[in-house]
């Protein structure tokens, strides 16, 4: 028993439950259809794990929408604003993640959050003073079962109760303390549960210990684990970590009595020190997770073979670094790419090969895949651009800095544009309808014209124009009805990315995204959108934005080399992006907006690693991309779904004229951040949540409009949704963007 991985991708891989799950919502689907759908999405997993020679393979991975929402619900940590519904628990588990809206009531959805620093986003627990801790196991039970009737033992997997109760939101009263002892005790009724059923291990996934433990953190986590370990029978418990090391606690870790304890030697940077100076004891499995769970580039196994030479040869397990989730299906599905280039590439299935390969060189002393895996690494992969190189080692402190200051430019821009107070606009994105994906999936497979596809996209464009100006929208956009993807549409356009075909990986819930493949030097080779944003202009006298992605976002929601340093691919794209918003200024766009929505994504766990790592590097290269705008020119940013509360100095340090931001699921905590640090930059807090597909009545947003204004001053602050539109049903977008534009004039009204 010496292979394991952490967790694997669930969607399908041509994204089939994805699909079911979304005519699930449209009533297409009967819920025991839906069942069926995800019964034989897990039972291809686990047979895939099997056949390729995987001892340790999770279950309870799967989820419809979020394992944290899961892990939540199987514990009743369930508001009762959702309990009080009266529908079936698959729809009021879909509540909690959607939201509802019928005349079984009308709630909002549970908030949601990056999960750490990836892409993907979980629910965030809501614990109220009226919740009871009762344990519900079906899921997890149900599911451990049908791997055994396919004859595969799993280990269940579950969030661990110290990282769930670091993610839980206390809405009343109630406090960790106050739940601790609980928390033991339902966690020890889990072990019993498991046990009755003679499951031999059990994962549980704590990567909260990766932070910055304070001692409080840590006598927390001891509190949980030392009365809870008393209790765990016969089950052997795996103590999971990831996306990081655990230097802060490692001591102690290894004094627990777990059976198995899994480490990260891919983003832990001290993971291989601690394991060499504290040793690990010959009692327990160290789970070396070695293999990327998070990029889809080959394995060097000359380097991973170093890493495991200096760690204690048994009991030793060879595991991926994370869940695979963070990574697409196959390889094998991308047809449309040539063997020269797939041959680099890993992905969730690959990947369980890799940790064959490494597991059978490393005990066994296969040597074949070794050579082939040398062979591969030796070889050149693309030919640099000295071009992009040298502008990059050119950079000066010059082409950081906009001038005049902040202050100079807004006074220009506020006689230049003369707009209302409460301006109001949306983030960017229109529904991308059914006719919409027809019409770029034909042009596509070249069954219609580039004449053709275009007085189409330019009808929409239209069409959205001319709605917002009948609205009374102050600062259109122009709807983005030409773009498949905000990263990979500007990628297509770009030198040095590879794309594919069936690359799916989850965001969140059914919201899938195929992140371009950084292959080599970044160069723009043809204008990105000045086109499309010169004709959505030409329709009004309104000013319409410029829309285009920033650089640390195409970065972080790309797959990105290895060969070079995050900075250094940055400031490349940087560099093409900043050539675009130029074009654009010289083509009459006078506001344009380069969104950040994943800035904070890579951001280090360990907040003493935040400068040195990662903002000295990430913030210049946003304002490297608007430094030599005119100061009648507005640059806008955006910035969605993470804690930003903690990084507010570092955002106002981007120098953008105006920042949104996603505000609307943590019911505007961002506000106090933003009063108390004194943020100086404009800023549209979503005044409702666009993931959900309920329409806010116009109270509901008058009211979170007064909120904003008790903590920003007015002439501050701008009216917009917390995201872009694309994913929406046009009926839901207009009648809410209509509200939204009620709501602001009635509280102009009141000015």
């Amino acid at each position: 028993m010496t292979t394991s991985i952490v967790g694997y991708p669930r969607i399908g891989a041509k994204r089939e439950l994805k699909f079911a799950i979304e005519k699930f919502f449209k009533k297409e689907l009967s819920e025991s259809e839906l069942q069926e759908v995800a019964k034989a999405q897990r039972e291809l997993n686990w047979q895939t794990q099997f056949k390729a020679g995987i001892d340790y393979i999770p279950s309870n991975d799967f989820s419809f929408y979020d394992t944290t929402l899961d892990t939540a619900f199987a514990l009743n940590i369930v508001p009762e604003r959702y309990q009080a519904l009266g529908i079936s628990p698959l729809e009021k588990y879909f509540a909690a993640a959607r939201g509802h809206q019928s005349q079984a009531g009308d709630v909002k959805a549970l908030a949601m959050k990056k999960w750490f620093n990836t892409n993907y986003h979980y629910m965030v627990p809501e614990f109220d003073d009226g919740t009871e801790l009762k344990l519900d196991l079906t899921k997890l039970l149900s599911e451990y079962q049908e791997a055994l009737a396919l004859g595969i033992a799993t280990k269940p997997v579950l969030i661990g109760p110290y990282t769930l109760l670091k993610l839980i939101r206390f809405t009343g009263k109630t406090t960790i303390d106050t739940v601790l002892t609980d928390f033991v005790a339902i966690y020890s009724d889990i072990f019993k549960a498991l046990a009755e059923e003679k499951i031999e291990w059990l994962q549980l996934d704590e990567p909260a210990l990766v932070f910055d433990l304070t001692d409080a953190d840590i006598t927390l986590f001891k509190s949980i684990y030392t009365p809870l370990l008393a209790g765990k029978q016969t089950v052997k418990v795996l103590l999971q970590t990831y996306f990081g090391d655990v230097r802060d606690i490692y001591s102690e870790l290894i004094k627990l009595d777990v059976d198995g304890i899994g480490l990260d030697f891919v983003e832990g940077r001290k993971t291989a020190e601690l394991v060499e100076t504290y040793g690990f004891p010959t009692d327990k499995k160290l789970f070396a997770g070695v293999v990327n769970g998070k990029n889809i580039w080959r394995n060097n196994y000359e380097k991973t073979l170093d890493v495991l030479a200096k760690l204690p040869e048994k009991p030793l397990v060879i595991s991926s670094s994370c869940s695979l989730q963070h990574v697409p299906y196959t390889v094998s599905a991308e047809t449309d790419l040539s063997e020269d280039i797939l041959k680099h590439f890993a992905f969730a299935q690959e990947k369980l090969q890799e940790l064959k390969d490494i597991n059978d060189i490393y005990y066994k002393r296969e040597t074949d895949s070794l050579s082939v895996n040398k062979a591969l690494f030796a070889q050149d992969r693309f030919e640099a651009d000295a071009t992009v190189q040298a502008k990059v080692a050119g950079l000066t402190d010059l082409d950081f800095t906009r001038t005049p200051e902040f202050s100079d430019r807004e006074t220009i821009q506020k006689d230049v544009f003369n707009l209302p107070v409460l301006p109001t606009t949306t983030i960017g994105s229109f529904p991308q309808t059914a006719d919409v994906r027809k019409n770029r999936l034909n042009f596509k497979r070249g069954d219609i014209t580039k004449e053709a596809y275009d007085q189409f996209n330019e009808a929409k464009t239209k069409e959205w124009i001319d709605w917002q100006e009948a609205v009374g929208f102050d600062v259109l956009v122009h709807g983005e009805f030409e773009r498949n993807d905000m990263v990979e549409y500007f990628g297509e356009k770009l030198s040095g990315y590879v794309f594919t075909k069936y690359a799916w990986v989850q965001s969140y819930g059914t919201r899938c995204v195929k992140p371009p493949i950084v292959w080599g030097d970044i160069a723009r080779v043809q204008q990105l959108s000045v086109a499309d944003s010169f004709y959505a202009q030409s329709l009004t006298d309104k000013p319409v934005k410029g829309m285009l992605t920033g650089p640390v976002t195409i970065l972080n929601w790309s797959f990105p080399r290895e060969d070079i340093s995050l900075s250094d691919s940055t400031l490349q794209i940087a560099l093409a992006i900043q050539e675009e918003v130029l074009d654009l200024e010289k083509n009459g766009i006078k506001i344009i907006q380069i969104d950040e929505a994943a800035l904070r994504e890579k951001l280090p766990l360990r907040q003493t690693d935040w400068n040195s790592e990662y903002l000295d590097w990430a913030i210049p290269a946003f304002r490297l991309v608007h430094a030599k705008v005119a100061p009648t020119t507005q640059i806008h940013t955006h910035m969605c779904y993470s804690e930003f509360t903690d990084i507010i100095p570092a955002i106002d340090a981007m120098d953008a004229d105006v920042i949104s931001f996603e505000a609307s699921r943590s019911d505007l905590s961002i506000l106090d951040a933003l009063q108390e640090n004194g943020f100086r930059t404009q800023t549209g807090p979503g005044v409702y949540d666009i993931h959900s597909p309920r329409i806010p009545p116009v109270e509901e947003i008058e009211a979170v409009i007064q909120k904003i204004l008790a903590k920003v001053p007015v002439e501050k602050v701008w009216i917009n949704p917390d995201c872009g539109l694309k994913t929406r049903g046009v009926a839901e977008v207009k009648a809410s963007l209509e509200n939204l534009v009620t709501a602001t004039q009635e509280i102009r009204k009141g000015l």
